[in-house]
C-alpha cells in the first residue's frame, strides 16, 4: 500500500513532531513539515501533498494567505486542506470555508480524529 503524503503547515515544531511520529506510526502516512507559510508553500509545490494540515496563525504568513495562494496555483489548487488551528470562532471558520479549505479541525485533537479527518477528506476526493 502507498502511503499518503501529508503536508503540515504550523509554527508549532513540538505538535508538528508529535503529530507527524503519530501519523508515520501508522505506516499509511509520510509527513512532511513547514513552520511557516511561505516555506509550506515552496514544499507544497515541489512534492504536491495528497492532503495539507495548515495552522492559520504563523508569522510571516498567516493559514488564510496561505490557503489562498495555494488554491490560486494550478499546481495546487486541487491539494484538499484541513485547517488545524486553535481558532475555534466561526468568523474562522467561515472565512475558511470561503477560501475552498475542506475541513477545519479545532487544536486539540486527538490522533484518532485527526486520522479519522484525514481518511474522510481523502476518500472525498477520491485520494
Amino acid at each position: 500500500m502507498k502511503r499518503k503524503n501529508v503536508l503540515m503547515i504550523d509554527d508549532e515544531e513540538n505538535f508538528c513532531k508529535l503529530t507527524q511520529l503519530n501519523l508515520e506510526e501508522t505506516g499509511e502516512y509520510a509527513v512532511f513539515t513547514a513552520f511557516d507559510g511561505q516555506d509550506g508553500l515552496n514544499v507544497a509545490k515541489k512534492i504536491k501533498p495528497d492532503i495539507i494540515l495548515l495552522d492559520i496563525m504563523m508569522p510571516k504568513m498567516d493559514g488564510f494567505t496561505v490557503l489562498k495562494v495555494l488554491k490560486e496555483n494550478k499546481k495546487t489548487m486541487d491539494i484538499p486542506v484541513i485547517m488545524l488551528t486553535a481558532k475555534g470562532e466561526d468568523e474562522s471558520k467561515l472565512k475558511a470555508s470561503e477560501l475552498y479549505s475542506t475541513y477545519y479541525i479545532t487544536k486539540p485533537v486527538s490522533v484518532e480524529d485527526l486520522r479519522a479527518k484525514i481518511e474522510w477528506v481523502l476518500n472525498l476526493k477520491g485520494r
